[in-house]
C-alpha cells in the first residue's frame, strides 16, 4: 500500500514539474487569467477532479485489488 502511495505522489510531481516547465514562459499570464476567474468554478472543478480521481483510485483498487 505504501509503494502505491509513493509512486502516486511521484506521479503527481512529475506531472506538475512537466507542467511548470513548459509553461513557465507563460505563467504570469496564465496566473493572470486564473485570477479573473471565479472561485466557485474552481471549487466546483476541483470537486469534479476529486470525485473522478477518487473513483479512478476504487475501481482500480477493486479490479486489480492485488496491487
Amino acid at each position: 500500500m505504501f509503494k502505491l502511495f509513493l509512486l502516486g505522489v511521484g506521479l503527481l510531481l512529475l506531472f506538475e514539474g512537466i507542467l511548470y516547465f513548459f509553461l513557465a514562459g507563460n505563467l504570469n499570464t496564465l496566473l493572470d487569467q486564473l485570477r479573473k476567474v471565479d472561485p466557485q468554478k474552481i471549487k466546483t472543478i476541483s470537486l469534479i477532479m476529486i470525485l473522478i480521481g477518487a473513483c479512478l483510485i476504487y475501481f482500480t483498487f477493486r479490479f486489480y485489488g492485488d496491487l
